[in-house]
């Protein structure tokens, strides 16, 4: 069994200095992290706050994202496809169910096309020139209807390797949003010839209810 709420803050308190403060993490030390450890220091650890604020769109009458069920770059009758907007890396995209779901509670036919999905989109990021990889993640902790996160990670670029990549998409310029419109459609051809779906301005094409 995990340990209680406030087994874990005495457990982590126990680490940390007068402050509260934690060590630095060894990632800060990595060839690839965006920080130079000297004048670094670990925010304070707070106690735990119990219970938990809800997240956003707990009940699917008040979700944003069930509201923008017919917004995306791509869909089929279940999932939609979005582009991420005014980011740092070459192309984000975000895979989203139409109806309101999260990853515990999707039913199993989603969960297997979800794999199929998520494969086939990297694949076709990764196939994109001066692509070198695209990285997956899913979250959850702010919003109730699940959402997965696909960046793309620029050929050449080794200081944006691993698990520091969304830190630097943070803090990169904006990307130019023509190539990155350009790039997902790319993506969203492939998809569709690997697929199936459809865009919503494909003639002859209506998203079902």
């Amino acid at each position: 069994m995990a340990l209680r709420p406030d087994e874990f803050y005495d457990h982590a308190v126990a680490a940390a200095d007068d402050e509260r403060r934690l060590p630095l993490a060894r990632m800060t030390g990595w060839e690839i992290s965006p920080f130079d450890p000297d004048g670094l220091r670990v925010a304070p650890l707070r106690p735990p706050v119990l219970p938990e604020p809800a997240r956003h769109g707990e009940d699917p009458s008040d979700c944003d994202t069930c509201r923008g069920r017919d917004e995306g770059i791509w869909f089929n009758e279940r999932w939609r496809l979005i582009r991420v907007p005014r980011v740092g890396v070459p192309l984000v995209l975000m895979l989203l169910p139409r109806d309101h779901h999260d990853m515990a509670d999707l039913p199993d036919e989603l969960a297997a096309e979800l794999g199929l999905l998520s494969t086939r989109i990297v694949r076709h990021i990764q196939a994109l020139p001066h692509i070198s990889r695209a990285h997956l993640y899913r979250v959850g902790d702010g919003g109730a209807h699940l959402h997965v996160w696909f960046f793309a990670r620029p050929e050449g670029q080794a200081q944006l390797y691993g698990s520091w990549l969304v830190i630097w998409d943070d803090l990169l310029p904006e990307y130019p949003a023509d190539v990155a419109d350009a790039d997902a459609a790319t993506v969203v051809d492939a998809l569709i010839a690997s697929h199936g779906g459809h865009r919503l301005s494909d003639p002859g094409n209506s998203l079902p209810a």
